[in-house]
């Protein structure tokens, strides 16, 4: 008798740390970072979170209006296309840390940058720009649960009149889940799960295969 062997495998979404151990802050304070070369390193699709470990100095700023972006200056910005994620008030004397948790939910550019002191800290490299593709979509919603509209899900993408798909967001996806360390390898349950149930089915194809051998 011949097993036949079960192959089940499940992309699992990715929580990015923002320049990993640099933390996200400007060239002036760490001229060593450069967000786009992190950026270009990695790929990027729905459900995935952005966590930057930065300070109340510092802003976090998600557009999808390539004006804005670059422009370093969201305040002039009159659609639902940009969001500032971090609002802490900045103290010269004693910026407090802050953690933001941004999840990727609309298809296609992403701008980010920090919007503080009249966008000083964009122009000084604070700022870069991602592709976000479907992979595996969004979580699904449990069928209880309300949904609520993507950030700028009618907005425009780029400098371009192309508009990405409108996108339905769980309400309740507002964290990442199951982190399990700071950098791009950390993965959702979605992974552990699919392993248990490969495991199980080949255990149960080898029961079955011993017990064929008595007929």
């Amino acid at each position: 008798m011949s097993l036949m062997v079960l192959s089940l495998s499940a992309d699992a979404y990715k929580n990015y740390t923002v320049g990993e151990s640099k933390g996200w802050f400007d060239i002036q304070e760490r001229p060593s970072v450069n967000y786009q070369k992190w950026a270009d390193s990695k790929s990027f699709s729905l459900g995935d979170f952005l966590i930057f470990n930065t300070d109340s100095n510092h802003s976090v700023v998600q557009t999808y209006d390539y004006k804005t972006y670059k422009s370093c200056d969201y305040n002039n910005n009159e659609d639902n296309s940009t969001r500032e994620w971090s609002a802490a008030k900045p103290s010269a004397t004693s910026p407090v840390p802050v953690s933001v948790k941004v999840p990727l939910v609309k298809e296609g550019s992403n701008y980010f940058f920090s919007g503080n002191y009249d966008g000083e800290q964009c122009k000084f490299g604070q700022h870069f720009m991602i592709n976000v593709t479907h992979g595996q979509g969004l979580p699904s919603p449990d069928e209880d649960d309300e949904t609520a509209p993507g950030p700028g899900q009618s907005s425009q993408s780029g400098d371009d009149d192309e508009v990405a798909p409108d996108t339905i967001v769980p309400a309740n996806f507002d964290h990442p889940k199951d982190i399990e360390s700071d950098d791009d390898d950390s993965l959702v349950k979605g992974r552990k799960n699919s392993s248990c149930i490969a495991k199980y089915n080949l255990v149960c194809l080898v029961f079955m295969g011993f017990l064929a051998s008595f007929f």
